[in-house]
């Protein structure tokens, strides 16, 4: 964190994006402890248009990304910058690097593994000696993996003194629509993959996202097909998120000191009613990024089928999005353990909204003694995250009890 007094707990980098004025919402009737914040964009006049629709009364900041000097000045006013400007490969760098040259903390919902690996490699030493602490990966993708395994494997050690060898998560409900900016997000993933192979190699590596030297390299499950899975007894297909996901949860396993165990695995899928709806939802998924990696039908995508940047889910559908996503593991001692991740927004934004913000005031004020560097969520924040987003966020982390 920054040796100066600054004035906010945090400062919001996108107010104006489209999860960034559902946060400043969230904001405006947050009755939780007392918060110092302030708004900043490019744009004096969307964040003046955004500040009178809601109704808020909370400095604003006026900076670019390209403005190195003035991202710098946010960061001395600020404990923690969190950011929603994205694609954060395009547009995320130069906060990364003001927070860093300044050791204020920081926190993001890129769920661009590609980029996070690009940062760590390039600013984790200069974190450490600043003293900035950055937390990646603080929305849907991937607090509720990072923390459901989190939990789960703290009530195994907890039980028996050692670690699930095997988590499997299944997505057992989720309602919610997308928005322009993870679209963009993820149709940026895909054009560079597209035009370099050590990168589409470094994508298929679950422990692309571990530190130099870590100890993995047991094989992992990779949800390609839809497939019946016996030992849970249903039918599951793949899950879009998971590519970022599991190598979040791989990360926070090699932070934590190996907790997991050296031959920890790990696979995400969602479940499906039946196998009909299993094969079709996979075909469909196969098909979109078929056409998502050919220019031509890609360019149809984006002018004709997906929302563009700036737009999303209404609010009737953020409200009544929800997601239930399920753990499953075995101890040692054969006792079965599952833990669910509930939320009560969709996920990818109303629920997202709160989970970030949680995740910037738990970071400003709970987790005094952490050391600078690139973090995960259930690396850092765990306990404290966990407590804070049943209380404040609708997001519950909890042991489903045996019937």
């Amino acid at each position: 964190m920054a040796s100066n007094q600054p004035t906010y707990d945090f400062v919001l980098y996108g107010a104006t994006s489209f999860v960034g004025q559902i946060m400043c919402e969230y904001l405006a009737t947050y009755e939780g402890e007392d918060v110092s914040w302030a708004m900043a964009g490019r744009s004096e006049q969307k964040l003046l248009e955004v500040k009178q629709r809601i109704g808020l009364d909370v400095p604003h900041i006026v900076v670019s990304a390209d403005d190195e000097s003035g991202l710098l000045a946010m960061c001395e006013q600020t404990k923690v910058v969190i950011t929603t400007v994205g694609p954060y490969a395009l547009y995320g760098e130069s906060v990364v690097k003001a927070c860093v040259q300044s050791g204020t903390d920081y926190c993001d919902l890129t769920g661009e593994p590609q980029w996070i690996k690009r940062m760590v490699d390039k600013y984790h030493a200069a974190a450490q000696d600043s003293g900035a602490r950055l937390v990646n990966c603080t929305g849907f993708d991937s607090i509720p993996s990072d923390l459901g395994v989190y939990h789960l494997q703290k009530l195994a050690i907890e039980r028996t003194y050692q670690p699930a060898s095997q988590i499997k998560m299944r997505v057992r409900r989720i309602r919610g629509g997308a928005s322009g900016g993870t679209v963009a997000s993820l149709l940026n993933v895909l054009k560079e993959a597209k035009n370099d192979p050590a990168l589409r190699k470094a994508l298929v590596n679950p422990y692309v996202l571990c530190p130099d030297g870590h100890p993995f390299s047991v094989r992992q499950k990779n949800h390609k097909s839809a497939e019946y899975d016996d030992e849970l007894q249903m039918w599951t297909m793949p899950f879009v998120m998971a590519s970022i996901n599991e190598r979040v949860v791989h990360r926070s396993n090699a932070l934590l000191g190996n907790r997991y165990g050296e031959n920890f695995k790990y696979d995400e899928a969602m479940s499906a009613k039946n196998k009909s709806i299993a094969k079709k939802t996979t075909f469909g998924l196969g098909a979109f990024m078929v056409a998502a990696n050919i220019s031509p039908l890609r360019a149809l995508l984006e002018k004709f089928v997906l929302p563009k940047p700036g737009e999303g889910p209404s609010k009737k559908e953020q409200l009544n999005g929800m997601y239930d996503m399920r753990f499953y593991g075995t101890l040692i001692n054969g006792e079965k353990i599952e833990v669910k991740v509930e939320g009560d927004r969709d996920p990818g934004y109303g629920s997202t909204a709160k989970m970030i913000v949680q995740s910037g005031l738990c970071i400003a004020h709970d987790i005094p003694d952490a050391k600078g560097g690139f973090w995960t969520p259930a690396s850092v924040l765990n306990e404290a995250l966990i407590a804070r987003l049943a209380k404040h966020a609708g997001v519950t982390v909890e042991e489903v009890s045996a019937a």
